[in-house]
């Protein structure tokens, strides 16, 4: 498939901002019910606040990949089958909860945890409804299986987690002890359900052929030409045009990026000595993951083998 780096910006940034929230959740429940644990009121609101501006700007991304754009609000109109309209009602929800809890922990209102936990249902759901897009495709075999869902939901917790990590060294230094390990299992877990995921698709054999397209069963049949020789919607849009060399160091390039930099900046961050030094490595770490999980996306897309590809394939 071509990758569309607006759906590209969208799926990291929000994501993120998922990933994100549910590490303020999850702290703030260690915090109370847990002695010695102590999170200024400050960081929930900064936190909830990026989580808000990631997710607005994930969403003012999807906005560049609508033919109309002022039609949008029809996509919701089919959210009994649909998993896109589904996550175009989920997505507005999570935001408007993130932004609930960010308020009612500035404003001192309310059972914070207890908003915070109906926020980060939302991103639970919000994370399914996205990752469902592309596995619920059963003819892109590379996305239809659970480890699509997993590797959405893992790698947005990571980049959240490791944010989380980044912003508590300037604000609360004391949690980046218990952030920064937190970071780094999930960018492993991540890497783990990435390379399942790699290794899978390595393995996957088509399920249609050329003799299953034209119903001719000869053992060789072999394609001379695609029936024209100009640019059309199918050849544009379902090929990213680009060969095996590069998609090789796109790999490569987001293994590293994404999963072996972070990982190794995050611990190397955690034992600085100083505050301003350990601010600096781990909004590192951040910054390299997210243009790592942007290459990881857009090799997301790419490795979708469409089967319509099987007649386009050559020009002449």
């Amino acid at each position: 498939m071509r990758p569309a780096f607006s759906v590209i910006f969208l799926t990291t940034l929000c994501g993120a901002a998922q990933g994100l929230l549910l590490t303020l959740v999850a702290l703030e429940a260690t915090a109370r019910f847990a002695a010695g644990v102590a999170v200024p009121s400050a960081f929930y609101v900064v936190g909830a606040a990026l989580a808000v501006v990631l997710g607005a700007l994930g969403l003012l991304a999807s906005f560049f990949h609508l033919g109309h754009p002022e039609r949008a609000w029809r996509a919701i109109a089919m959210w009994r089958t649909s998993w896109l309209s589904r996550e175009c009602i989920a997505l507005p929800a999570f935001l408007s909860l993130t932004t609930a809890y960010g308020l009612a922990h500035w404003l001192a209102w309310g059972d914070t945890l207890v908003i915070g936990l109906i926020a980060a249902s939302a991103s639970i759901v919000l994370f399914v409804c996205t990752a469902m897009i592309y596995a619920c495709l059963r003819f892109l075999q590379e996305w239809a299986s659970p480890l699509t869902l997993v590797n959405f939901t893992l790698l947005g917790c990571a980049s959240g987690c490791t944010l989380a990590t980044a912003y508590a060294a300037w604000l609360a230094p004391a949690l980046v002890v218990m952030l920064a390990p937190c970071a780094c299992v999930l960018t492993l877990a991540g890497c783990a359900s990435r390379l399942a995921s790699l290794m899978r698709n390595a393995r996957l054999k088509p399920k249609s052929t050329v003799q299953s397209a034209t119903g001719i069963r000869h053992g060789k049949v072999e394609q001379k030409s695609r029936g024209f020789t100009a640019s059309a919607f199918n050849t544009r849009e379902f090929f990213h045009g680009q060969n095996a060399g590069t998609l090789r160091a796109i790999k490569a390039g987001f293994m590293t990026a994404a999963f072996a930099a972070p990982f190794v900046l995050t611990g190397v961050g955690a034992l600085a000595p100083r505050a301003s030094a350990a601010a600096l490595v781990l909004g590192a770490a951040f910054v390299i993951q997210y243009v790592g999980l942007i290459a990881e996306r857009w090799f997301f897309f790419a490795d979708a083998a469409h089967p319509q590809n099987i007649y386009y394939q050559r020009a002449s």
